[in-house]
């Protein structure tokens, strides 16, 4: 099915919905994994999360035909869809075959529901002893808090990834980073556990939440308070432990300086005419203790110039500057195009689609992924068919060692 791609040899199950899953189970896909989604009659929920449509209402304004969210074509690429009913025997059956001749099972229901629908990890390792297995929750697979539904946002707040984002009160990250980040965690958890059982000769289970990505990448603001007893507060638009380290006004637009050592220190100073020496900067312990002043001192200066005149100079004196772009200009920009991360796909009902693409590439490959032919994501149901008949073959091969 797969042409190119380390995980060219992998087949992948998902009963994910939402974000988080269909996140990891999209970035093996890139890897070249074919990934099956099974979904219900209805469809994943992300499918009706819109405007936007990627459908006809785009050009024509009109609703007619099928329509799929923005939100949806994010996270279903390189996949394909079946519907099943997991409560028809029927359909069960279904998908006990398919977990025989898959090589990862994903699946983010709320703890318990897999059990109930008959399909504990116990049954799914006798119907496959080498099924990887990856799961997703909320707030984690047990403990006090294991049974709470998990939505992005929500995590955001408990994790304390809000606390410490935002510039006047704590504020979401502008995409649902808890669930992105689980889904990222998946993906490498699942591809660990394939590489182990090369080894064993066995599948095992790779678990994550949400709550443990938001945790997870806490970093220095986690150390903070477990090592250095200080609670952090807003961050805002300036880094809490290094100065100058942030967005500054100009007299156009803002643009962004990162000031990470002494010796850029010295050479931000002279380029834009502060002093180096000057003992209240003249240490990064003195400048973050004076943030507030060096702040304003730099907008100072800034305030004569516009952004382009700074980020000249900057980039002249060797300072790491930037733009803040909008994300019309990010997509429109030469440098993204280059990386491959933006795909083009023929989708059956839309036609030519952009997409953001994966950001891995392998040695001088520029295929985004590492596979040559993406697939768009796909209608509800649209492979139904051509699955089952995968399934009717006799001689079905060997989940890959």
């Amino acid at each position: 099915m797969n042409d190119h791609g380390p995980l060219s040899d992998v087949v992948v199950l998902d009963l994910t919905r939402a974000l988080a899953g269909p996140q990891a189970a999209m970035m093996l896909g890139d890897l070249g994994a074919r990934v099956i989604k099974v979904e219900s009659a209805t469809g994943d929920d992300t499918r009706a999360w819109g405007p936007p449509w990627a459908g006809a209402e785009v050009t024509t304004g009109s609703t007619d035909g099928p329509l799929d969210s923005t939100y949806f074509m994010s996270a279903n690429r390189n996949k394909e869809s079946i519907v099943l009913d997991l409560k028809d025997a029927d359909d069960a059956d279904v998908l006990a075959a398919l977990v025989r001749r898959c090589d990862v099972l994903l699946e983010n229901f709320r703890v318990g529901v897999l059990d109930r629908l008959g399909f504990t990890v116990e049954r799914l390792h006798e119907l496959n002893p080498l099924l990887v297995i990856g799961s997703i929750t909320g707030f984690g697979h047990d403990g006090p808090e294991s049974g709470r539904a998990g939505y992005d946002q929500i995590a955001q707040g408990e994790g304390g990834l809000m606390s410490v984002t935002g510039t006047e009160q704590p504020t979401k990250v502008g995409v649902p980073i808890a669930d992105l980040l689980a889904g990222m965690n998946l993906a490498y958890g699942v591809v660990a556990a394939l590489h182990e059982r090369h080894r064993t000769g066995r599948g095992r289970v790779v678990r994550t939440s949400l709550l443990s990505g938001v945790v997870g990448v806490h970093a220095f603001q986690g150390t903070r308070w477990l090592l250095g007893g200080e609670v952090p507060g807003i961050a805002g638009a300036h880094h809490p432990a290094i100065a100058p380290y942030g967005m500054f006004e100009t007299a156009t637009v803002p643009v962004q300086v990162a000031v990470g050592s002494e010796g850029l220190w010295r050479r931000f100073a002279d380029a834009v005419g502060l002093a180096a020496d000057d003992p209240v900067f003249v240490t990064n312990r003195e400048r973050v203790a004076h943030r507030d002043d060096l702040v304003a001192a730099i907008e100072g200066i800034f305030a004569a110039q516009p952004a382009e005149h700074w980020l000249d100079l900057l980039v002249e004196a060797g300072i790491p500057a930037g733009k803040v772009r909008s994300m019309d200009d990010v997509y429109a920009w030469d440098q993204v195009r280059s990386q491959g991360l933006v795909l083009e796909v023929d989708h059956p009902a839309y036609g030519t689609l952009e997409l953001t693409g994966s950001p891995l590439r392998f040695d001088e490959n520029r295929f985004s992924g590492g596979r040559e032919h993406h697939l768009p994501p796909p209608l509800l149901g649209e492979h139904s068919a051509s699955i089952r008949d995968w399934l009717a073959d006799d001689s079905p091969p060997d989940p890959q060692l």
